[in-house]
């Protein structure tokens, strides 16, 4: 098993998310099209600030709440965002990590979040090296 060095974030984009339900429920319907997460991941790549990896997955398990993210690194806490457009996240997006990046534990002051991931935190997970 490879481990990243106690530096290193990962940003987890997942890929197979779509838009939240549209208005309309018949638009967006097109199967060809790429979905919003990989939209949403294809606009991050190559633009994220340094030290912060993207990883796309498939399936985040958040499918009523739009895009999905996820921040990971060792020994940091982890978040999982939802509600993400991928038109308009990436700023976002960028931003959070960066916080998140210069946060030793990965725990970013609320305040200090950019107000998307105030109000679409889906959950915080502890590190695996949390103490007992």
């Amino acid at each position: 098993m490879t481990t990243m060095p106690r530096d290193e974030i990962e940003l987890l984009v997942c890929t197979t998310c779509r838009s939240a339900a549209p208005a309309n429920p018949l638009a967006g319907t097109d199967p060809d099209a790429p979905r919003a997460g990989a939209r949403l991941a294809d606009a991050l790549d190559g633009a994220l600030p340094d030290g912060v990896t993207l990883r796309a997955v498939e399936c985040l398990s958040n499918c009523q709440r739009g895009c999905t993210v996820a921040l990971r690194g060792p020994g940091r806490w982890t978040y999982v965002y939802g509600g993400l457009d991928p038109d308009t996240g990436p700023e976002t997006i960028r931003e959070g990590a960066a916080r998140y990046r210069d946060a030793p534990d990965g725990r970013v002051p609320w305040r200090a979040r950019p107000e998307h991931f105030k109000r679409n935190c889906i959950a915080r997970i502890p590190p695996l090296e949390a103490p007992e």
